[in-house]
Order: structure tokens, then sequence, then C-alpha cells
């Protein structure tokens, strides 16, 4: 097990929660919820990585948040809401711990570390969709796509991404001409190489160097969030 939030559970709600979980495989590009329709299931991602769309009514969609196994999908359960206006789909296959809406419902009631987890993750989550609508609006393609690696990197392990450019394309909201360039540019610095769908990044350093701002602001404020919650476990 890697999810994050299940891992900081305390056993007593460990013993409560775990026999309703389902290990399931989600290959790219999996359909975890869709928008608009009832959520069946919350997901605690395992591995892989999940992509939070906004989608169109022209059918074009943008990415406006990021989750790997330091989250979950399905918030709005947690918020009294049933579906959810974003479609959300594996970006990178992986697995996923599987609970039924339902049960989740009665787990918010019985376990209040996880509820205080999933609320916690649900701001970070909103914090990230405002960055990301900033980043878009305000930053060059290039830093943006350094951003967006390194928040993958964060969330998969390793130097690989697997992802194509039309994808990269879709998740930066712009061109794929100009995630051509953009990749070009990184690349010829030394701080990525890319071929056939893969992107490997080769200097970190560098990379956080390229990236714009808001890579630093979620990083510090995510920390800062993290540490003050851990404050307040140890205080109850």
């Amino acid at each position: 097990m890697h999810n994050e939030i299940l891992l900081r559970l305390p056993s007593t709600e460990c013993s409560k929660l775990f026999s309703k979980l389902e290990f399931v495989n989600l290959p790219a590009p999996s359909v975890l919820n869709e928008s608009e329709e009832t959520i069946k299931f919350a997901f605690f991602i395992n591995d892989g990585l999940a992509s939070i769309l906004k989608v169109m009514s022209d059918g074009k969609s943008i990415e406006v948040g990021l989750c790997g196994k330091e989250g979950w999908i399905g918030i709005p359960l947690a918020m009294g809401f049933n579906s959810s206006p974003n479609r959300i789909i594996m970006q990178v296959g992986g697995s996923a711990f599987r609970l039924k809406a339902k049960d989740l419902m009665v787990a918010l009631q019985e376990c209040p570390a996880l509820a205080a987890s999933l609320q916690h993750f649900a701001q970070e989550l909103a914090l990230q969709a405002e960055q990301v609508a900033a980043c878009n609006r305000l930053h060059e393609v290039e830093e943006r796509l350094a951003r967006w690696l390194l928040m993958s990197q964060d969330r998969l392990g390793g130097n690989k991404v697997p992802l194509t450019q039309n994808f990269l394309a879709h998740m930066l909201g712009t061109r794929r001409a100009s995630v051509t360039v953009a990749a070009g540019i990184l690349q010829k610095a030394g701080m990525i190489t890319y071929v056939r769908g893969h992107v490997t990044i080769e200097d970190r350093a560098l990379l956080e160097d390229a990236a714009c701002e808001c890579y630093a602001v979620l990083m510090t404020q995510s920390k800062k969030w993290r540490q003050e919650a851990g404050r307040t476990k140890e205080k109850c």
C-alpha cells in the first residue's frame, strides 16, 4: 500500500475501513468519474496519476488538478454532493483502493481522522486549481511545462513521465506546437529528454529553476498545512 492518506490512519480506523476497500487496477485512460454524473466510488490512489479536467461545452478540456498517491478522488462526496463538475481520468495508469460512495459516508461518521485527512486534501486540491488557473494565464509555456513535470514526478517517483505531447497540450491548455517548442527548450538546456511518448527528467535542479513560482508556492503551502495538521493531531 502506498496511499498516504490510508497509511496515516490510526489502527482503530483501519479496522473499520479496510474491509470495505477494493483494490483495482486502473490503466490509462480509465475514467474515475464523469462530469455531472453520479459518483459511485471514491478512489484512494495507490500509484499512477489521476488528472482532474474541466470540460467545456465544445468538448475541449484543460487540467485543473493532479492527484497521485498523496490523495483521493471523490471530494464532492465528502461535501455532501453526489456529482462532480469535472471529469477525472487516469493520465498515467496505476491502481487504487476503491470505496463505495455509501460506505464512504458511513466512514466519515465513524472515522474522524479519515474525515480530517480528506478535508485537508480537498483544501490542497482547491489551492492547486487556483494556482494552476493563474499559472496558465500569466506564465510562459516552458515555465508551465517545467512546473507540470515536477508535480508529476513528485507523485509518480522515478524520473520518467509517460506522456505524449498531444496529451500535454490538453493538460496545459495550449497548442501542441507550443508544447513542442517548450519541450525543445527544456531538452536543449539538458533538463529533460523526450522520446516516443516518454519524458525523462535529466536534471531536476535545473528544472526547478526553470519552473515558474507556482511550483514553489504549492509545495511551500502544502508543507505548511501538513505540519499544522500534524500539530493538531498531536494535541488531540
